[in-house]
């Protein structure tokens, strides 16, 4: 983590997944929503930091609002943000996109086809929509 994030941003926290199409839609999606649906209100952080401990990263987690998006069901997004002591708000499961897509070729572990592009952002908009909401509630409770 280069920077700390801002006081009242949602950490978008996807799995690795490296070597599996649905790791690399969560990461798209992670970076769809940082990068250019909700810049302003998300951040992320790389969930190896968070797993090896480092403090900057267990500190992030514990002071932010959390979602995280896992490409499969072992969910170590999710687990290792609990672990850390974090607040998961969200937990979205990347193949749970799959249901309103029936034989979708979504790519391959390094790249999206259309419909991997289709469902990713699906995600995405999901997520930053979510990212919105949980500020709002934020700044009622302030």
């Amino acid at each position: 983590m280069l920077t700390e994030p801002a006081k009242n941003s949602v950490l978008v926290i996807p799995c690795s997944g490296i070597g599996k199409v649905h790791g690399l839609m969560s990461r798209e999606a992670t970076y769809l929503v940082t990068d250019e649906l909700a810049p302003a209100q998300t951040d992320t952080l790389c969930l190896a930091l968070l797993v090896k401990g480092d403090s900057e990263a267990v500190a992030a987690v514990g002071s932010h609002a959390c979602i995280t998006i896992d490409g499969c069901a072992k969910a170590c997004a999710e687990k290792n943000v609990t672990l850390a002591g974090g607040r998961v708000a969200k937990a979205v499961q990347v193949a749970e996109a799959f249901k309103n897509h029936r034989g979708a070729k979504p790519g391959n572990a390094t790249a999206l086809t259309d419909d991997g592009w289709i469902i990713t952002r699906e995600i995405a908009e999901s997520v930053a929509c979510e990212a919105a909401r949980l500020q709002a509630c934020e700044e009622v409770i302030r």
